[in-house]
C-alpha cells in the first residue's frame, strides 16, 4: 500500500462514517418528530377528557338546582308538619344542600385528576430519547416504545397523521 493509497481509504472511511453519523442524526430527529406528535395526539386526549368532565360538572350543576330546590320544598313541608321549629328545618336543609353540593364537587374533582392528564407514552420515550447515557439501548427502547404506542392508538394516531417507525 501506498501513502496515496492510503490516504483515499482514509477518506472513505471518513465520508463512511460521517454518512452512519448523518443517517443516525436523521433518524433521531425523525424519532423525535413522531414523539412530539405523539405527544400532541395524547395532550389532545386528554383536552377531551377534561372537556367531557366539565360538560358533565355543568350539565350536574344545571340539573341539581332544581332538583335540590323540589327536595328541600318537601323537607320542609314533612318538617313544618311534623311541628319543627323554622330555625331547625332551616338548618337541615342547609345540611342536606351542602352534602349534595359536596358530593358533586367531589365527582368533578375527581375527574380532574392530574395524573389522568398527563400524557405518559410519549413522555417516558422522550425521557429515553433525551438520556445521551443510554446510548443504543435507549434509541432501541424509545423506538419499540413508540411502536407500542402506534400500535395502541391507530385511530386517534391517523386523525393526526402520524406514521409508524419504519
Amino acid at each position: 500500500m501506498t501513502n496515496q493509497e492510503d490516504a483515499k481509504t482514509g477518506r472513505e472511511d471518513l465520508r463512511a462514517v460521517s454518512a452512519l453519523i448523518g443517517d443516525a442524526l436523521s433518524k433521531a430527529a425523525k424519532l423525535f418528530q413522531n414523539e412530539v406528535d405523539l405527544a400532541k395526539a395524547e395532550l389532545t386526549e386528554k383536552a377531551q377528557t377534561m372537556g367531557g368532565a366539565i360538560g358533565y360538572l355543568v350539565g350536574g350543576a344545571i340539573l341539581v338546582i332544581p332538583a335540590l330546590v323540589m327536595v328541600l320544598f318537601a323537607l320542609s313541608a314533612a318538617l313544618i308538619s311534623a311541628g319543627w321549629s323554622q330555625p331547625l328545618f332551616y338548618l337541615t336543609s342547609a345540611v342536606v344542600a351542602a352534602g349534595i353540593a359536596g358530593l358533586f364537587v367531589a365527582i368533578g374533582i375527581n375527574r380532574f385528576d392530574s395524573r389522568k392528564l398527563i400524557p405518559g407514552h410519549a413522555h417516558e420515550t422522550l425521557s429515553g430519547i433525551a438520556d445521551p447515557s443510554a446510548g443504543k439501548q435507549g434509541y432501541e427502547k424509545a423506538e419499540s416504545t413508540l411502536a407500542a404506542a402506534l400500535e395502541r392508538q391507530p385511530l386517534l394516531l391517523r386523525a393526526v397523521g402520524i406514521a409508524a417507525v419504519a
